[in-house]
């Protein structure tokens, strides 16, 4: 292939284009794409369950998601595993909230994303010093989350989350045209989409979504998160576990596909790794 037509296949301009956010009164400019670095302060989640549960740990794990190229620091509280039970949702606020405003007070001008779907956890998160409503529920779970995503004016990832069959594409496309359209009435400046992968989908539907990956971004003016990192439709395809380092290869080479189809969101448990793809791709 001659040299200036591979470099017009590489162009970063061709797969990415800067876009913002408003949040807590601060306009955010990504010029590149984002890495959102995973923060699971829970017991049992499928990868790193149990490892940030103590002050100590839950803060260098923000540190290293930041020292390692992160630009958002994604905080959960609630395994989305599957065959996992969610808590009560007073539960999850308290403890949400506690989380939240401790990586706030230790990296006051770090991005956060909090990650729930529960309204009740998106508010007390919000006035914890979250910037950001990341809802795997996409609205489903909580029939309040649009309505206080609006009153609160932050900007919200809209995952999709609902049992489908037939055509991957079709059901994409109505999905979060309908969901954007009902978020735009309510008043939401900011939303991501997100695919969902994993959740209530099969296998074979997960690739299919990845495979259409282009054609979505291309669909929609909002900004696509693709969070594929370590799950079950990587490890299952190459039979191993999530904690493999076989797992973070296949992570690393459907990261580097997603964002030259056009993704500009990599929710990831390994950062550094993401990093380097993105400086190999986009930074050259």
């Amino acid at each position: 292939m001659p040299t200036k037509q591979f470099r017009k296949v590489m162009d970063k301009d061709t797969f990415f284009s800067s876009f913002s956010i408003t949040s807590r009164e601060k306009n955010i400019l990504f010029s590149r794409p984002v890495l959102m670095g995973i923060l699971n302060a829970t017991p049992d989640s499928f990868f790193d369950g149990g490892k940030y549960q103590t002050e100590e740990a839950i803060l260098a794990r923000a540190k290293k998601i930041l020292d390692d190229g992160g630009d958002i620091i994604d905080i959960g509280v609630t395994s989305t595993r599957q065959g996992s039970q969610l808590p009560q949702p007073e539960e999850e606020a308290e403890k949400l909230a506690q989380v939240v405003s401790l990586v706030r007070a230790h990296y006051p001008n770090a991005i956060i994303s909090a990650d729930t779907c529960f309204s009740l956890s998106a508010r007390k998160a919000i006035d914890s010093g979250a910037d950001i409503i990341n809802d795997i529920g996409g609205g489903y779970t909580d029939a309040k989350m649009f309505e206080s995503v609006a009153e609160m004016q932050v900007p919200y990832i809209l995952s999709h989350y609902r049992n489908y069959e037939g055509n991957t594409l079709l059901e994409m496309s109505q999905y979060f045209s309908e969901k954007l359209e009902e978020l735009y009435k309510l008043g939401v400046k900011d939303v991501w989409i997100d695919p969902g992968f994993g959740f209530k989908k099969s296998l074979q539907q997960n690739f299919e979504i990845f495979g259409y990956m282009q054609e979505l971004c291309q669909l929609f003016r909002e900004p696509m998160l693709v969070g594929i990192s370590r799950k079950s439709m990587i490890y299952k395809t190459i039979g191993g576990v999530p904690d493999q380092p076989e797992t973070l290869i296949g992570t690393t080479a459907l990261n580097t596909e997603a964002l030259l189809k056009g993704a500009r969101i990599l929710r990831v448990h390994d950062v550094k790794e993401a990093d380097i793809v993105r400086k190999l791709i986009f930074d050259n």
